[in-house]
C-alpha cells in the first residue's frame, strides 16, 4: 500500500510532487534542495553549506518516514558543477561514513531555483 510522507522538519514541495513515498519496505525520496524548511530560502552560497542543508532536509524526510541514512541503499545526486564533486563528497562522506549506499551522480546544466545540489535517496526500511 503507498503512503505519502510529509514533514513541515523538510522543505514543501515546490511542484506536483511529494517528499517522499513509502511502499511496503521502501522509501523511495524526492530530490531535496537546500532550502530552509521554515523560511523555503535557499540556505548557503558554496557547495558544502548547500550539501549540508540538503542532506539534513534528507534526513528530516527519511525520518518521518521511518528510516535512517543508514537504510539508504542508493543515492543520486544532481551537481550544478562536477568542479564541485570533491567537495560535495567531503560532506557526503561524513553523513554516509558506515558503509555508503550505492551511488550516481551527474552534472545537469540547470537545478530547480539555480542551487548548487540536490540529492534523492532509495531506503529499505
Amino acid at each position: 500500500m503507498r503512503e505519502i510522507i510529509q514533514t513541515d522538519k523538510a522543505p514543501a514541495a515546490i511542484g506536483p510532487y511529494n517528499q517522499a513515498i513509502k511502499h511496503g519496505h521502501l522509501l523511495v525520496t524526492s530530490g531535496q534542495i537546500p532550502l530552509d524548511p521554515e523560511t523555503g530560502e535557499i540556505v548557503g552560497n558554496d557547495i558544502q553549506s548547500q550539501t549540508i542543508r540538503v542532506l539534513e532536509n534528507l534526513k528530516e524526510v527519511l525520518a518521518a518516514g521511518g528510516a535512517t541514512l543508514e537504510q539508504v541503499i542508493k543515492t543520486t545526486c544532481f551537481l550544478d558543477d562536477m568542479n564541485d564533486f570533491a567537495a560535495f563528497n567531503e560532506v557526503y562522506q561524513k553523513y554516509f561514513n558506515g558503509e555508503a549506499p550505492a551511488r550516481s551522480c551527474v552534472a545537469v546544466d540547470r537545478l530547480p531555483k539555480d542551487v548548487l545540489v540536490e540529492v534523492e535517496a532509495l531506503a529499505v526500511i
